[in-house]
């Protein structure tokens, strides 16, 4: 009998906070551990450290690995990831330790125990974590993000993460090719909504932005630092994009550490080209000048919760020539989800209505609902399959056509939940 058992700590029927316990009869290992970004951050359910024998990590995003360092208090785990996640991964952490206006349970040290202790793991090198063997594999998502493929107990179980099996300008899709798999945890962020096809998407975005900048105006794009932003100026680049490009935020740092690790992109002249052809911010007075000039500014944060966007958007919303352009998931409860949803933001302090244009170019890293049906449908063996992030009842919307259609045994699962595969 199978004594693999799965423990899903958070990101059940929710967009955040990712983490899920697996454990054999010798080995217990994470898989993610990550925060909710709302008002305050919410974390996933306690595991004591010292059960806890290693942490592999899909991607850097916070919503998988901002809770991470809480495992380096006191003791010294092994975090398995990929050399440009790991550089990513401190990057974000350490911003989110600056940024954040409430306490959180580490400091700068456990996040420099963290990086030292971290063990670079290539794609598609198998290791072994006590009786667990595992290897990671191109999930797709952002650059360096893996999926998860384990061998434990006689059992295959497979991680997606969160995943895109579509090219995009910045990375080669996911491939989904595993055979006899007993057990799979997938996501569903966008289990009820298809993607724009990509090409017609780009000349949209493209006319659009070029008008408002002929009129005179200033489009926003407030963009996630790691993945989105530089996706959007590949966009830019690949289409000849002749007006002026301006970056500011946290992207600059992953910039550099993604121009150090250009195997894993797609096209990394591509996106060289278009770093060195925008202009980078370099301090308040800089950034002032720039909300006045006919120009696109790609800034960050994503949802509009922090970083110079919320600077600009102060400026540039209260203008109807000027435009705010979201290519980012916006989670139910954000600035940026407000803004997509009622055309309002808070500005100095007020809720006010925006008077420049609100566009949203669904420039997503996720895969879509036919992608996310057609990667099911291609996994091999007849696996049980978990569905997590996802919003709004996608994760029950995504289980329930997979029993329908596929047969599979299909759960959404919730926190706290435990299986033996």
């Amino acid at each position: 009998m199978s004594s693999l058992q799965i423990k899903f700590l958070g990101g059940t029927r929710e967009v955040g906070r990712s983490a899920i316990a697996l454990k054999t009869k010798k080995t217990q290992v994470l898989l993610d551990y990550g925060v909710m970004l709302n008002h305050e951050p919410g974390f996933p359910m306690h595991i004591p450290p010292k059960d806890v024998d290693a942490i592999i990590l899909t991607h850097s995003h916070l919503d998988h690995s901002g809770a991470i360092p809480i495992f380096y208090i006191h003791e010294k785990k092994t975090l398995y990831t990929n050399k440009l996640t790991s550089e990513l991964n401190e990057l974000l952490i350490s911003d989110f330790i600056h940024l954040s206006s409430y306490y959180l349970p580490f400091e700068y040290l456990e996040l420099k125990s963290m990086t030292r202790n971290s063990r670079h793991v290539d794609f598609g090198v198998e290791e072994k974590i006590g009786d667990i063997k595992f290897q990671l594999s191109n999930a797709g998502h952002i650059p360096g993000s893996a999926q998860i493929l384990i061998d434990a107990e006689g059992k295959k179980l497979l991680y997606t993460g969160d995943f895109n099996t579509e090219d995009t300008r910045l990375l080669e899709g996911a491939k989904m090719e595993y055979n006899d798999l007993d057990a799979v945890i997938i996501e569903s962020t966008y289990a009820d909504e298809e993607h724009t096809e990509r090409s017609e998407l780009e000349k949209k975005f493209i006319a659009d932005a070029t008008d408002i900048v002929e009129m005179g105006g200033t489009v926003l794009i407030p963009a996630f630092g790691v993945g989105r932003s530089q996706e959007v100026a590949c966009i830019l680049a690949a289409h000849h994009f002749e007006h002026p490009v301006t970056i500011d935020g946290m992207i600059r740092g992953a910039n550099s550490i993604m121009m150090r690790h250009g195997q894993f992109l797609r096209d990394s002249k591509l996106l060289k080209d278009a770093l060195n052809s925008a202009h980078w911010i370099e301090g308040w007075r800089d950034r002032r000048k720039t909300a006045r000039k006919p120009g696109v500014i790609i800034s960050t944060a994503g949802m509009l919760k922090g970083g110079p966007s919320v600077f600009y958007i102060s400026k540039i919303g209260k203008k109807a020539r000027d435009a705010v352009f979201l290519v980012s998931y916006q989670i139910p409860g954000t600035p940026g989800r407000q803004l997509l949803d009622k055309g309002v933001c808070v500005i100095d302090g007020k809720m006010r209505k925006i008077k420049a244009r609100v566009g949203h170019f669904d420039f997503s890293s996720h895969c879509g609902a036919s992608e996310l049906k057609e990667s099911v449908k291609k996994l091999g063996g007849t696996p049980e399959i978990y569905v997590i992030h996802g919003a709004e009842g996608n994760c029950k919307l995504l289980a329930r056509w997979i029993k329908k259609e596929l047969g599979f045994e299909a759960i959404a699962p919730k926190t706290g939940d435990t299986f033996k595969v």
